[in-house]
């Protein structure tokens, strides 16, 4: 790192320590030619929150995820990660704020050719100024903290379950030690004991690490069980953000379609047990 990145690295770090939300979102306007995705679409995640994402199919929660993580631009209004605009983010600033954030997508997205130990060990290789003998062990640490066996470093993508791919991609998610992770749909296509592990795992690395987690998915328990709020997308702007418990009051029609319906009951139930309330 040279001394004009650690000096943007060292502004973040000071915003970071001076309690800035991590995502601010305002007036955000995104559209694919005529057709408007979001409009005046407004967010904000709290440091430290685990904050879930829901809404329709087509409510443009994935581009809202593609926005924030710097792969689409708006086309309108302001988005901000770490008190830092991001359309006017120069290359140094960018790749700070970057290395500060770590994203799992919805299919874990390794790199085939290449075992689970050397995925997680490629940021570092490529943003970091770590011996090997370093990254080695740090790229262990991390498939460990990830819940994966020693013995899964040295395999490749394609000898992986379902479940241990999404291990193996929260491990490279992991590998900058970020204060910001992005999840996109990480319980999708696990079977409901692999779902609750991978939400225990995220709530304690939250917890222990201090991270701050923005989860896209449909998971009605993840949402009851981890999240501090919950963000719903609808009518192309976040009609609403707060803790499941005050969605469940609410009168819009898809939130109480969602929240109020048969899944949605039984997993406000199995959490009030979980919690003694039920």
């Amino acid at each position: 790192m040279n001394p004009e990145d650690k000096s943007e690295d060292e502004l973040i770090a000071q915003a970071i320590e001076g309690g800035v939300n991590p995502i601010e979102v305002r007036g955000l306007r995104s559209c694919f030619g005529p057709k408007v995705i979001h409009e005046n679409l407004d967010l904000t995640v709290k440091p430290g929150e685990v904050f879930g994402l829901v809404g329709g199919s087509g409510a443009g929660k994935s581009v809202l995820l593609r926005t924030l993580i710097g792969l689409k631009d708006p086309d309108g209004g302001e988005v901000r990660i770490f008190g830092q605009n991001l359309e006017k983010a120069g290359e140094r600033k960018l790749e700070a704020i970057e290395r500060r954030w770590g994203v799992l997508f919805q299919q874990g997205a390794l790199f085939s050719n290449l075992t689970v130990k050397e995925n997680v060990a490629a940021a570092m290789h490529e943003h970091a100024d770590l011996s090997n003998h370093t990254v080695d062990e740090l790229a262990d640490l991390k498939i460990a903290l990830a819940g994966l066996p020693a013995g899964a470093g040295a395999l490749k993508p394609s000898e992986l379950s379902g479940g241990m791919i999404k291990r193996a991609a929260l491990a490279r998610a992991l590998a900058l030690d970020p204060q910001l992770l992005f999840l996109d749909e990480p319980t999708a296509g696990l079977d409901p004991i692999s779902a609750g592990a991978f939400d225990e795992l995220i709530l304690d690395l939250s917890k222990s690490l201090g991270l701050t987690v923005f989860m896209i998915t449909h998971d009605l328990d993840s949402l009851y069980t981890i999240c501090d709020r919950v963000g719903v997308i609808a009518d192309k702007k976040v009609v609403a953000a707060a803790p499941v418990h005050e969605l469940e009051k609410s009168d819009h029609p898809w939130i109480k379609e969602y929240f109020l319906g048969p899944r949605g009951r039984a997993a406000g139930r199995a959490a009030a047990r979980a919690e003694g309330r039920g």
